[in-house]
């Protein structure tokens, strides 16, 4: 039977656990609740008058372990998060570039493309001087507009245009969201640049959850599929 040396408060340690303790002392170390026991222990021991320095630095580092940790695994979840995102977009990319005819070209986007990004609503807006017989073959994806609609639609004051607007979904947006415009609660607006001589055209994202689309998320991937599009999109309407 093991021996038992005797504790300053009377209890006992057998000698096989404290082998084990003295053998493996970072088994104390790893554990936060058992070091937390023993500074509270050295503590008490010092009585009330007795500030100890390394208990206090001590408890100091354990805040800073935990802020660490909480900021590691948020880190991971946003990695993850982007690699999801990613894998979302090259999706909806390939949907774009596999059709070899319009029309099936603007079904992909109404269906499988709004599908695979998890949307509400995905809708194509070009700015056009009169009607054009074509286009409007396509009303239920296509929303063609007078010329100037979509400054005053993104509400801006200057020439420059944001690549990728994220917002909630202003008064007026009806129109442009269509059907679905009565569930759209947040939107994401892909300005595109369908080349030299062209009027403006813009891609509307709409969702039914608040959200999805704020203004402070991150828009990279969200630019990179309006530049993929665009340059698809000029294909077509050449």
């Amino acid at each position: 039977m093991s021996e038992q040396k005797p504790l300053a408060g009377g209890s006992r340690l057998t000698d096989d656990l404290r082998e084990e303790l003295l053998s493996r002392p970072e088994v104390i170390l790893a554990d936060k609740d058992v070091m937390r026991a023993l500074v509270g222990a050295h503590e008490r021991s010092l009585g009330g008058n007795i500030i100890d320095l390394r208990g206090a630095a001590m408890k100091r580092l354990e805040g800073r372990l935990d802020q660490l940790e909480a900021t590691h695994r948020s880190v991971i979840a946003a990695a993850y998060e982007n690699l999801a995102g990613t894998n979302l977009i090259h999706r909806a990319v390939l949907e774009l570039l596999e059709p070899s005819d319009f029309g099936v070209f603007l079904e992909r986007l109404e269906t499988r493309v709004a599908e695979t990004l998890r949307l509400d609503s995905l809708r194509l807006v070009l700015e056009a001087r009169g009607s054009d017989p074509v286009l409007e073959r396509y009303s239920g994806v296509i929303h063609i507009v007078e010329p100037g609609f979509i400054g005053e639609y993104l509400n801006e004051m200057t020439e420059y245009r944001a690549p990728v607007t994220l917002r909630g979904v202003i008064e007026g947006a009806g129109e442009v969201h269509g059907r679905a415009e009565g569930h759209i609660r947040s939107e994401a607006v892909l300005a595109l640049d369908l080349g030299a001589g062209r009027l403006p055209g813009m891609l509307v994202m709409g969702s039914a959850e608040g959200e999805q689309f704020a203004p402070r998320q991150g828009t990279d991937l969200l630019r990179f599929f309006g530049s993929v599009f665009s340059l698809t999109l000029r294909r077509w309407l050449a």
